[in-house]
């Protein structure tokens, strides 16, 4: 499965160290490797259509471990030979999941365990819990059991409507007898007997129809019940073969790494919040490859992962775009699996501020605001000893009480920052953020032009179409193109730090925003967020029905450059003292 470049690659460098899966630069040679991959994707005509749809595709750089034979000829003679050469530099290349139905394609690695074999255990197993699915299917739409639910329904309603009608009637019946006994007050004893036997006979006949519909409704409801017991008890069936079969599944998949230990994704998980893997852990491309590799004794060098079609419906992807390791399958994978192998660090984890001075912007007795640099962040992480703007003010003010950051920044966009100095002016400035009274303005540069529509043609069918560019409510303004994006989020639990479009879970999340200047491969905006979401600004530059062209410099959902292009440059709020509306404005360095 290993693939040799086309073109001489001697010139390349090779990596130092390999790399780190979740936060990357693709090394030159994986993007020679992608590309030819690209290239072999582009030739398949036959997985254009499935393609379109979207898939995440992997490269490995490996080198040959000892030596090899390579067959030539002699320039001179012409003739036949063999040399032994040092290893050789090639790469692996994978696909996420399945492809055309199938685990098993030529010019890829196969996957760690391949679960769509015929005659495997799992799909034998898959089979019968088809079987029971269709036979839950077939029980849940027969005639007797929708018939025998209708009846039950109908006559719920006919009885709630019969006896609330006759308890109406029993109410005015007593209603007319009260009035007899208050216009008549000398009625004898046995006209006042002949009122108590009527009260008594109406409540007696209430209850015998009460009793009556209560057995009817039970008989109905029991004959209802025979068929959901037999769903039920399949449904349970199913739910615990699943389990099973998921558990099966997991304990074939064993996870080598670079120093030849071995663990299933059960042993793996186990040491994870959720405990269990999620489905489809182990069958995304990087661990498919390093598999390979460790198998067949190559030496991983370099990876990276890029997206091929479509983007899919609630997460951000675009062609041809690297993207890293999703978190929530891959990272308690590529922990054990890169054992072994020197990685490069998490660059997110450098202090690349340690000489930068944090600039003041605003200061009084109560509050300050600060310029935050692209890069770090607002408040400690995971890392309780990584630079922030909190340990900073902290040193700086130790005085101070309360949490001191009142609103955070992504720690790649600059800009911006309230801190209180007081636990009180904390909560004050706290509840203007809550109750939306508080301003705040980012400027932008997006990946692209903006514009009302455009022809595209899609990357993998070659079809061109006129598609919205902006599929956000716009308006037009004096100064330029201006609108509103109403895109609810949530965050994508598989895929953390990332963000998901989602109608159905997300939170509301509403952007402003106006477009200052439009050039031929930038769009120079201002945002003004009118919701606090994670990455909102960026999920609503960047998504389709957003203004579908990422800001500049982002990574997770776009592409990466020297930084991400977006700051926070105004900020206007209440001093939570001296109640006088405080404007603050500090531009962009870009």
């Amino acid at each position: 499965m290993i693939h040799f470049f086309k073109k001489s690659v001697s010139h390349i460098a090779l990596p130092e160290k390999f790399t780190y899966p979740f936060h990357y630069t693709p090394h030159p040679l994986c993007v020679l490797a992608a590309e030819e991959v690209k290239e072999y994707i582009s030739s398949r005509k036959e997985w254009q259509e499935e393609l379109t749809l979207g898939k995440m595709f992997g490269v490995l750089i490996v080198q040959e471990t000892g030596k090899r034979t390579r067959k030539g000829k002699e320039k001179e003679t012409g003739e036949s030979t063999d040399k032994d050469e040092e290893g050789g530099i090639g790469y692996l290349a994978a696909f996420s999941g399945n492809l055309a139905g199938k685990n098993l394609h030529t010019y890829f690695v196969p996957p760690v365990y391949d679960l769509l074999q015929p005659q495997g255990f799992f799909k034998i197993e898959e089979e019968q819990i088809s079987a029971i699915n269709i036979r839950i299917n077939e029980l849940e739409n027969s005639r007797p059991y929708l018939d025998a639910k209708e009846r039950w329904k109908k006559e719920t309603e006919q009885a709630k409507a019969e006896l609330s009608q006759a308890k109406a009637e029993l109410k005015a019946a007593k209603e007319a007898r009260e009035i007899r006994r208050q216009s008549s007050p000398g009625l004898s004893e046995e006209e006042q007997a002949v009122l108590i036997r009527e009260s008594q006979y109406q409540k007696a006949e209430y209850k015998r129809k009460e009793k009556e519909w209560k057995k009817r409704l039970e008989e109905l409801e029991t004959e209802v019940n025979r068929f959901k017991t037999d769903i039920e008890s399949l449904k349970t069936e199913r739910k615990e073969r699943s389990a099973a079969l998921q558990q099966k599944l997991f304990g074939q998949f064993r996870m080598l790494n670079a120093k030849g230990e071995v663990k299933d994704l059960c042993t793996i998980f186990e040491q994870t919040v959720q405990k269990v893997p999620p489905g489809g852990a182990g069958e995304c491309a990087l661990p498919k490859l390093l598999q390979y590799a460790y198998l067949h004794q190559l030496k991983p060098l370099a990876m990276a992962e890029f997206w091929w079609g479509d983007s899919p419906k609630n997460e951000i992807r675009r062609h041809g775009y690297y993207y890293p390791s999703c978190k929530g399958k891959c990272e308690p994978i590529l922990q054990h699996m890169l054992q072994g192998l020197e990685v490069d660090e998490n660059p997110l984890l450098s202090n690349t501020h340690k000489d930068t001075e944090l600039e003041i912007v605003f200061e009084d007795e109560w509050l300050v605001v600060v310029n935050k640099p692209s890069g770090m962040l607002s408040v400690p992480g995971k890392e309780e000893d990584m630079d922030s703007v909190y340990h900073r003010l902290k040193e700086k003010y130790p005085d101070a009480t309360g949490p001191m950051i009142v609103h955070r920044l992504d720690m790649a966009t600059s800009g911006l920052l309230l801190v209180a100095k007081t636990k009180e002016v904390h909560q004050h400035l706290q509840a203007q953020f809550e109750n939306r009274s508080i301003k705040k303005r980012y400027i932008a540069l997006l990946d692209g032009c903006i514009t009302e529509t455009e022809e595209t043609t899609n990357q993998t069918t070659g079809n061109t179409r006129k598609t919205e560019k902006v599929r956000a409510t716009e308006v037009i303004s004096t100064t330029g193109k201006a609108g509103r994006i109403e895109l609810p989020l949530c965050p994508n639990p598989l895929d953390r730090p990332c963000q998901s479009v989602d109608e159905e879970h997300g939170k509301e999340a509403i952007t402003e925003y106006q477009i200052i200047t439009n050039s031929e491969k930038h769009t120079r905006i201002a945002f003004c967020p009118l919701t606090g979401r994670t990455h909102q600004l960026r999920v609503h530059a960047a998504h389709p029905k957003g203004l579908n062209c990422p800001i500049l410099g982002d990574e997770l959902y776009g592409k990466k450059a020297d930084r991400l292009y977006l700051h926070a440059e105004y900020i206007e709020f209440r001093h939570p003292i001296y109640g006088d509306i405080i404007c603050i404005q500090k531009e962009p360095d870009f």
